[in-house]
């Protein structure tokens, strides 16, 4: 019962709409919240519209079965996408939602509006292919490209402890991805002292410390590889210096006194956190004071790596349907980054799994697109794995 030719058009309808994460926008969310907000009223179902910050919107609906008692499955999407960068580096217009060579071209058609499209439209088929056990909850969240306002705040909502399984329709490109890694965002701000250029002597300059401290961040991710091993399908941590700024473009001949470096960690199953941010602390300390600077550590954001067992409900469920549609058995993977599924898992105990159209590389780069087969594809995955679920009778199986 799956329309996949609707699911194609929402997706293009999403594209189209410039739902950017900018610093100071007034309304990221909502142009594509009013759109499916409307579409959930025409379906019927119950829904609501939710404020977490300025601008910043979650829309929840749910959808009641009718075929008695059973469990809740949610799938859950963001509708917030990255900037797209400069617009002459694009071979297509990035919000054009152009149809070409078998693809839906533009910002956000696969991370992650194609998901959306295709979960929304998988429950609707199977809503119309009559009732079914147990509700449904569609999680449309906002803020999941900064600071997943949206998904913390469904976890404390009274919602979350009647879900019994989260599918993540992120881009994973056919891939389960039963574990993600989890990001610590670390800032470091140096303090040094400011002098003319032509009397480095005088000066404690944050730029030499700042070099140094990027080269001992490889002595930590290092270690931290000895630490923590390789997970089978997340990899490695890795620490990966991504700001270094200090000085005035406008002043060439002036050693600042400040700067800062920014730190983007990734970690795998089994990392202490703790740990790793000391060793991030001690390094850079020991660094910067061979040139008399001085470091303030501070922990921007901190997500677990989160792992779900591959004999869970809701992954068993969700591979059932992937052979259901494509007759052979599905990869096991991992998300390299975090997602909403991660906050859920670490604020309400949820337990989740990321399977989504769209590759797994393709997030956020110029000439983003999604194969348009695949929207159809994922929508008819997500319905059959939403049947195997609610029929299973796994209400408040394991978490």
């Amino acid at each position: 019962m799956v329309d996949a030719e609707a699911a194609v058009r929402l997706t293009r309808d999403l594209v189209r709409l410039r739902t950017v994460s900018d610093a100071g926008a007034q309304d990221v969310e909502g142009p594509a919240v009013r759109l499916l907000a409307g579409l959930f009223t025409e379906f019927g179902w119950e829904h609501e519209v939710i404020e977490v910050a300025p601008g910043r919107t979650n829309l929840v609906a749910v959808v009641e079965g009718g075929g008695g008692d059973g469990p809740t499955l949610m799938f859950e999407g963001h509708t917030d996408v990255v900037t797209e960068g400069r617009t002459e580096d694009w071979s297509v217009d990035p919000y054009g939602g152009e149809i070409r060579d078998g693809r839906l071209w533009g910002r956000g058609s696969a991370d992650m509006k194609s998901g959306l499209a295709a979960m929304i439209h998988g429950v609707r088929g199977l809503q119309l292919a009559g009732p079914f056990p147990g509700r449904i909850v569609l999680g449309v969240l906002c803020d999941e490209e900064e600071m997943m306002l949206g998904a913390k705040a469904f976890a404390a909502s009274p919602a979350a402890a009647e879900v019994d399984g989260v599918i993540v329709c992120e881009p994973e490109g056919y891939e389960v991805c039963t574990s993600a890694r989890g990001g610590i965002r670390i800032r470091l701000d140096l303090t040094g002292v400011m002098a003319h250029g032509a009397m480095p002597q005088e000066a404690r300059s944050p730029l030499v410390a700042g070099a140094r401290i990027i080269e001992a961040l490889a002595g930590v991710e290092a270690w931290a590889v000895r630490r923590f091993g390789k997970h089978r399908h997340a990899g490695s941590v890795t620490v990966t210096p991504t700001v270094l700024h200090a000085g005035d473009p406008g002043q060439l001949n002036v050693i600042p006194a400040h700067g800062m470096v920014g730190v983007d960690v990734r970690t795998v199953p089994g990392t202490d956190h703790d740990e790793l941010i000391t060793r991030v602390r001690q390094a850079a300390a020991d660094v910067a004071g061979t040139v008399g600077v001085t470091v303030e550590l501070t922990v921007v954001d901190d997500r677990p790596a989160v792992e779900i067992d591959e004999d869970h409900p809701v992954v068993t469920a969700l591979m059932a349907g992937h052979r259901d549609e494509h007759g052979s058995e599905p990869a096991i993977g991992a998300v390299p980054g975090t997602t909403d599924g991660t906050i859920l898992t670490r604020d309400a105990g949820l337990p989740t799994v990321v399977y989504g159209p769209g590759g797994k590389w393709i997030a956020h780069q110029k000439d983003e697109y999604v194969e348009v087969a695949e929207i159809g594809e994922y929508a008819r995955v997500y319905a059959a794995a939403a049947r195997h679920f609610l029929t299973a009778g796994t209400k408040g199986g394991p978490r």
